[in-house]
């Protein structure tokens, strides 16, 4: 900076005689004016921040003699940016929480109920420890599949296996297991597989009352019809496809129930049962789940239901594709296999008592010493085929009543849907293109004394099976979708319907012209003349006749 002017603050500090490195000491009124000046261009504000260098300096000096930093000299240049950031900070109260609740400490918050135990709990523990209990150990299964590189951290399935404790000790549950994981785009879903225990099943009467509300709306919809028959427009001939029912709890696929969660910690939901049509359109359809039960599915074709049925109909699905066991490990019981033979097939299996553990090698080499041991679901949307045009005894006896007046015309009965036989060998299952449809390998080849078995899914990935000795388990983690070498197509919408064929029975007729009309009149006065004067002439001979 130059000489400063007389209208600067500095001036006079460095004028002839005001110096401070002469000798001469200048006088008092002089030197208070100049630091006056100094302290008035100091103190004056920024057009820009609004902030004075004055105030700035001396927030910097009173930040460095408070916190006292090491070479301070080197980090002046932080300081001041700190202390002008401060300057934009809101000053709150100090009685206000100013802390952001991260993330982490609102899961943990969720799942500290997991870790909490009621009063006297601890005693009945000990008591349970000797009885059968249907809690898994998701532990252990965890870690069989950890040899492989397959599952969820320790901490999740640690949290998992305390979710399903809380959910066993609510629910009447007579076995359960850890199905899997599948993800969503805002939030996953826990799944876990259970079978209620007999009698506790819910049964829906709300087909019973429809049924009563169904009666009395026909017998006011006779009345009407009486009444209206003469002006009524004629009826469609068109009849809907019957409806094909789904299948009772706990057979086919709703032969499990389903509990579903986002969180461990979180309350569990239980999904409703599957309906055939909902498989029938899961086929056609891909979608991405949300993580939202009551999220709808727009789609096409429409799938009848929101993300909950769809869900539950994915998981029917990959159930009946993907869960599989080393053979032998189940067997059909002796008492039913004649019955179930006439009928057409085998629905149960149980443990096999005597079963001898496959060595990995065996299980690794071939995929014939795997069996499925869910049934398939048949393209009708069912494990067990159900015929739409089988009419009851009641029914039977009314079509008979009805076949004296009518005769409608029957349609042909389908041909009935048969699927694989339970416990039927992976090795018979088709491929996809060039890629087999499962993939089995050792979970090492260095140490292979302990070596697992594992099993992969290449039509739904993410579906993995594992076996050790007597010891085999089935697990998924994906998005719930199935594998299809081409990019998924929608179905396109139904061609449109073709015009009503035009002929001359439904062709409208040209209007007549003026002159059609007078020449039509006239044609018809001069027949009605000729029809009179023929009725006179008639009559004349008839008067000569009686003379």
């Amino acid at each position: 900076h130059g000489p400063y002017r007389p209208h600067e603050p500095g001036y006079g500090l460095y004028q002839p005689g005001f110096s401070p490195y002469d000798d001469q000491i200048p006088e008092p009124e002089s030197r208070l004016l100049a630091v006056q000046n100094a302290k008035a261009y100091l103190l004056t504000s920024s057009t820009t921040s609004g902030l004075n260098l004055y105030d700035h300096l001396a927030n910097i000096l009173t930040k460095i003699l408070d916190e006292k930093p090491t070479n301070a000299v080197d980090i002046v240049e932080n300081i001041s940016k700190d202390v002008k950031w401060a300057q934009f900070h809101k000053k709150m109260d100090t009685l206000r929480d100013e802390h952001e609740i991260l993330p982490t400490y609102e899961a943990a918050e969720k799942r500290k109920a997991l870790f909490l135990k009621g009063n006297g709990e601890e005693e009945e523990e000990l008591e349970e420890e000797t009885e059968d209990t249907p809690l898994p150990n998701v532990m252990e299964t965890a870690f069989y599949f950890e040899q492989a590189g397959i599952g969820l951290s320790k901490d999740e399935s640690y949290h998992i296996f305390l979710a399903l404790k809380n959910l066993v000790s609510v629910q009447p549950i007579q076995t359960c297991r850890f199905w899997g994981k599948i993800l969503g785009l805002e939030m996953n879903y826990i799944i876990a597989e259970v079978q209620c225990q007999e009698g506790e099943e819910e049964e829906t009467e709300g087909e019973e009352v429809t049924e009563e509300e169904d009666k009395e709306v026909g017998e006011v919809e006779d009345e009407d019809e009486e009444t209206e028959k003469e002006d009524k427009p004629p009826e469609s001939t068109y009849k809907p496809p019957p409806v094909i029912p789904k299948e009772e709890n706990g057979t086919g696929t709703n032969k499990y129930v389903y509990f579903v969660c986002n969180e461990p910690g979180t309350p569990w939901v239980k999904l409703p049962p599957v309906t055939p049509a909902q498989i029938i359109c899961a086929r056609k359809i891909k979608k991405f789940f949300t993580g939202r039960l009551d999220a709808p599915v727009v789609s096409f074709p429409p799938f009848p239901g929101n993300e909950a049925n769809y869900l539950r109909a994915q998981i029917a699905r990959i159930s009946a594709g993907t869960h599989v066991s080393p053979i032998g490990f189940y067997q059909f019981p002796e008492e039913e296999e004649e019955e179930e033979e006439e009928e057409g097939g085998r629905g149960t299996y149980e443990e096999n008592p005597d079963y001898h553990p496959l060595s990995v090698a065996e299980l690794v080499d071939s995929l014939s010493t795997w069996v499925h041991h869910t049934q398939s679901i048949l393209p009708q949307g069912r494990c067990v085929w159900f015929n739409p045009f089988k009419k009851s005894e009641e029914e039977e006896e009314e079509a008979e009543d009805d076949e004296e007046e009518e005769k409608e015309e029957e349609p042909d009965e389908p041909q009935q849907e048969i699927g694989p036989p339970l416990l039927t060998p992976l090795s018979e299952d088709e491929g996809i293109q060039n890629i087999p449809a499962w993939t089995a390998q050792a979970s090492t080849n260095l140490i292979s004394q302990h070596a697992v078995a594992i099993l992969q899914s290449n039509r739904w990935p993410g579906a993995y099976a594992f076996a050790s000795g007597r010891k085999f388990g089935n697990i998924y983690f994906g998005w719930g979708h199935k594998y299809s070498p081409e990019n998924h197509t929608p179905a396109l919408p139904p061609p449109v319907q073709a015009e009503y064929p035009s002929g001359p029975e439904i062709t409208e007729m040209r209007d007549p012209t003026l002159e059609e009309e007078l020449a039509f009149k006239a044609s018809k006065e001069d027949t009605s003349d000729e029809a009179e004067e023929d009725g006179e002439d008639a009559e004349e001979e008839d008067e000569e006749d009686d003379d």
